[in-house]
């Protein structure tokens, strides 16, 4: 292995790494998708969606029954102990 990397690792390995620590790092689903040749975000979310710090409110907000209330900003998301 020319770069000497113990242990081996292969080229997907490094591309999975690398788009985990990408979206872990906040960089934008669709540069993501860009950088490793999708033509849109779908594969993205599917497999990396989940490391996006905001990925649970963003679900929930997108899938809850709204019950007629309006969203409010003030609303804090409560943080495990």
């Amino acid at each position: 292995m020319a770069a000497k990397i113990e242990p081996r690792v292969s080229f997907h390995g490094l591309r999975h790494t690398w788009a985990s620590l990408a979206v872990t790092n906040r960089v934008p689903l669709t540069v993501v998708a860009r950088n490793l040749g999708h033509a849109d975000t779908r594969m993205v979310e599917k497999h990396y969606g989940h490391l996006a710090e905001t990925y649970v409110t963003e679900e929930i907000r997108k899938g809850a029954p709204r019950f007629g209330f309006a969203f409010n900003k003030r609303v804090v998301v409560l943080k495990p102990r």
